[in-house]
């Protein structure tokens, strides 16, 4: 087939005869079109090799020219497949049938909330071994009833024992954002998922998509609170030299745990340490600074081979001065996690300052970007992927 485009292409279907809101995929959500917001994560994921929209309306073709990304392809989307009845799989089976590639990501233009991290996670979790498709999903925490004839019951938990919400695992929705499969399982199965199904877990608030106006609502105070819709964070990021980070609370998950013979034990993500790993391997510089002097953390610093330790420290600003002189860096050439009052300052100090989900709120709201994950959940990384997508493309903020 002459069509090739790529091994990765994601997939971006967007028609223009919404009944609910007309045009809805190029009306301006937080002053932008709303397909830009997925745009942004798609073109901005490093490993999607182009990214594809297809369209029936010469409206949307217009508005999403206009978008500034060399990986962008906008194609036709013929009647037969642009009617109210036409499925999804209609349209990426249309596409199949003109181009080649690999591997296909569907990725819904109603989910302004997924980000290039997203679609980077999804790609991993597809790349393991006995994983055949990926769709991204929620956890939701609700008690979930049924009728069957004239009697209700619990779907999915005992009402004699009612959890904790803290203790209770919940269930996983589909949030609609994106579907991973390849060209060949799409041609064989037509469907957007077959064969061995893998997950990947998405914040809660991600759930909205936006299909009606009370959607359309929700969604716009959602962006307004996330990272996606700070101005200026592209330039910053675009600084950045050095990574540093606290330990508790940000590498860990801030609890305490001991043996039996009383050692203190921590619990550490692997996902930070690749993330150090793969920042490291682009020449920035990395190390901890923290407040604890324990031989786990200096141990664990080690392991991930790291540059720079300091541990024991009660003024932190103090060692990033003391780093600044040593390596000649600037304060807006370091990027900085931290989660609690300590890590105040340098988090104001620095180019790019950055907290975690379950930070202090003080904290939350003097960073620069505020990670969707928890402290000890691959937060690190998750900082990582955004520094990486943002300098080796431009997008992703």
């Amino acid at each position: 087939m002459e069509n090739r485009i790529g091994s990765i292409v994601a997939f971006i279907p967007v028609r223009g005869g919404s009944k609910s809101i007309p045009l809805k995929n190029i009306r301006l959500i937080n002053g932008r079109p709303l397909v830009y917001w997925t745009l942004d994560a798609a073109a901005g994921c490093r490993e999607v090799d182009k990214v594809v929209v297809s369209t029936d309306s010469d409206e949307i073709r217009k508005v999403v020219e206009k978008y500034d990304s060399d990986k962008i392809i906008i194609i036709d989307r013929s009647e037969e497949v642009s009617t109210d009845i036409a499925s999804t799989e209609s349209v990426m089976l249309e596409f199949a049938g003109k181009y080649d590639f690999e591997n296909i990501i569907l990725v819904q233009a109603t989910s302004p909330l997924l980000t290039e991290g997203d679609i980077s996670g999804g790609i991993e979790k597809f790349r393991q071994e006995g994983i055949d498709s990926v769709l991204s999903v929620v956890r939701q925490k609700r008690f979930i009833w049924s009728e069957s004839s004239d009697k209700a019951y619990a779907a999915n938990y005992d009402p004699l024992k009612r959890p904790r919400r803290q203790e209770f695992e919940g269930f996983l929705v589909e949030n609609g954002a994106f579907y991973i499969t390849s060209r060949k399982r799409l041609l064989d199965t037509r469907c957007r998922i077959s064969g061995n199904i893998g997950l990947y877990e998405m914040p809660e608030e991600t759930y909205f998509e936006i299909d009606e106006p009370s959607d359309w609502i929700i969604a716009e105070g959602l962006l307004k609170n996330s990272r996606k819709d700070k101005p200026g964070l592209k330039d910053k990021v675009q600084k950045i030299k050095c990574l540093l980070t606290d330990s508790d609370g940000v590498l860990t998950d801030g609890g305490m745990y001991y043996s039996e013979n009383g050692d203190e034990l921590k619990k550490f993500n692997t996902k930070d340490g690749m993330g150090f790993k793969l920042i490291k391997e682009k020449g920035f510089i990395t190390g901890i600074i923290t407040g604890e002097n324990v031989e786990i953390v200096r141990r664990r610093a080690q392991k991930m081979k790291l540059d720079l330790v300091y541990l024991g420290v009660h003024d932190k600003m103090k060692a990033i001065d003391e780093i600044c002189t040593k390596l000649n860096l600037k304060y807006d050439e370091i990027a900085y996690i931290g989660d609690d009052i300590n890590d105040l300052e340098v988090i104001k100090n620095v180019g790019f300052g950055c907290t975690v989900s379950d930070a202090m709120q003080c904290v939350k709201e003097a960073a620069d970007y505020v990670a969707r994950l928890n402290g000890g959940q691959g937060a690190v990384r998750e900082v990582v992927e955004l520094i990486l997508n943002v300098r080796s493309s431009g997008y992703g903020l």
